[in-house]
């Protein structure tokens, strides 16, 4: 268990990366990345280089937002989105739950047949390890491909059925992987807030001593170029 003040992640719990979003066209002649929701955690948007923009659809409709250097975007769980790169579009990701959205808390909006069977799911979606980077990169503009069919024709359902039906399948989907997403979080995002009631309490007795450890602390990438789901990723150290 975490006790108060062994919390070393990035502040609130939160991970980071850095994405060059894909430059790929799709059938419908969008260059960007897969379209995809979280069903657990919010995700932010710092934007530091060229234009672009990001789709989402949500039981109140469809949206477009421009994305340019300086614009902080940020969306709640169940929000499908789909970045869109325009001009070399680069962003800073700010993930809730120690990165949890890169590290499960995703599901892509494949057609219902892929969601409704596991097995042919993680087929579709599941980038093979230690495969060369040219078969990687097939796979992963064979896989966005995939869902951007579904996201198309989640736009043009008519009625909300459609999209609570994939809200259903997502969850169901992911249902099997809710205790490692919960020992994420209290490893993460509860054990931040912890630290900070445990400093509250302190300081309200007068007793500063937790100041006298603090500390500094730097991060390089673990890996860079990764190919992620909207782009490829400079992936840090996600908490603990």
């Amino acid at each position: 268990m975490v006790t108060p003040g062994e919390f070393t992640g990035l502040p609130g719990g939160v991970a980071v990366s850095r994405l060059c979003v894909y430059d790929w066209p799709a059938a419908d002649g969008v260059r960007g990345g897969t379209p995809h929701l979280h069903l657990a955690c919010a995700e932010a948007y710092v934007v530091t280089g060229g234009r672009g923009a990001v789709q989402t659809l949500t039981a109140s409709g469809y949206a477009v937002t421009p994305l340019v250097p300086g614009t902080v975007a940020w969306f709640t769980p169940g929000t499908i989105h789909r970045l869109v790169d325009e001009d070399a579009l680069r962003i800073t990701v700010l993930m809730q739950n120690s990165g949890l959205p890169e590290a499960g808390d995703a599901v892509l909006t494949l057609p219902p047949r892929y969601l409704a069977d596991p097995e042919a799911y993680a087929a579709a979606t599941t980038v093979p390890a230690g495969a060369p980077e040219e078969e990687r990169e097939r796979f992963t503009r064979a896989r966005r491909d995939l869902a951007v069919e579904g996201y198309r024709a989640l736009r043009e359902a008519p009625g909300p059925e459609a999209l609570a039906a994939f809200h259903r399948a997502a969850a169901a989907l992911v249902r099997p992987r809710i205790a490692e997403w919960r020992e994420r979080w209290r490893r993460g995002a509860r054990a931040a807030a912890e630290a900070t009631g445990h400093h509250l309490d302190l300081l309200e007795r007068g007793d500063a001593g937790h100041l006298a450890g603090a500390v500094v602390r730097v991060e390089q990438p673990l890996e860079r170029g990764r190919f992620g789901m909207c782009g490829r990723l400079d992936v840090y150290r996600q908490g603990r």
